[in-house]
């Protein structure tokens, strides 16, 4: 079933497209949901990295009501941790993995498709240092490899893109100039994004032990 194309609304530049031919180079509830208080021997201490800048405004404020609502994006089996308003963003979980919700607001479904999923392997991040500009150009994207049937890599991405800091462990997308760009509209102003994440158990989704544990802080 093909994705909806909520951020193509605007025109794709013909030399975007051309330099990308150039290149080629649910459950909608779920009666098991696991916490450190049902299942405590299972359960990995909590631990913050201490690299937030302003922990207060990264409190976990993404309640059971809401993960409830985004259990469709991930395979029936996915287990969810339970609401706990302690927990900031920067916490490190042997047992769990720490999703942002934004991506799965705008569609994405876990496991991510392979180019978006190639670059958090590549650079080594956490889907939780992705700021939401960064997650709508990879949704824009997977759009254009799919809609357009055009290979794009990371080579490609690395064109048009460089990856910054935007202060604590946080990144986005920096736009280079002069090169074409394939959506205009990726930059909003988002609110209460960062209070919006939550958990999964990493051996209920596909390769969760693979995935990383602890942020990589730029600085």
């Amino acid at each position: 079933m093909r994705r909806s194309n909520k951020y193509l609304s605007s025109p794709f530049s013909l030399n975007f497209l051309v330099l990308i031919l150039y290149s080629r180079a649910s459950m909608a509830k779920m009666t098991l949901r696991s916490s450190s208080a049902k299942d405590p021997k299972r359960d990995s201490p909590l631990k913050n990295q201490g690299v937030t800048k302003n922990p207060l405004l990264e409190l976990y404020r993404f309640t059971d009501p809401e993960i409830d609502r985004i259990r469709h994006c991930f395979l029936a089996k996915a287990v969810f941790r339970s609401f706990d308003s302690s927990v900031k963003s920067d916490c490190v979980f042997d047992t769990w993995v720490t999703f942002p919700a934004t991506p799965f607001l705008i569609r994405f479904s876990y496991p991510f498709p392979a180019f978006s999923q190639s670059f958090f392997t590549l650079t080594g991040m956490c889907y939780i240092q992705a700021m939401p500009m960064m997650w709508r150009v990879l949704y824009t994207l997977e759009n254009v490899i799919e809609q357009e049937d055009v290979e794009l890599g990371m080579s490609e991405l690395s064109q048009m893109y460089n990856l910054v800091s935007h202060g604590s462990y946080l990144l986005l997308f920096k736009h280079k100039p002069g090169q074409p760009h394939p959506n205009l509209k990726t930059t909003k102003n988002d609110t209460h994004w960062r209070n919006q994440f939550f958990f999964v158990r990493r051996d209920s989704i596909p390769d969760g032990k693979d995935l990383l544990k602890k942020v990589d802080h730029p600085g």
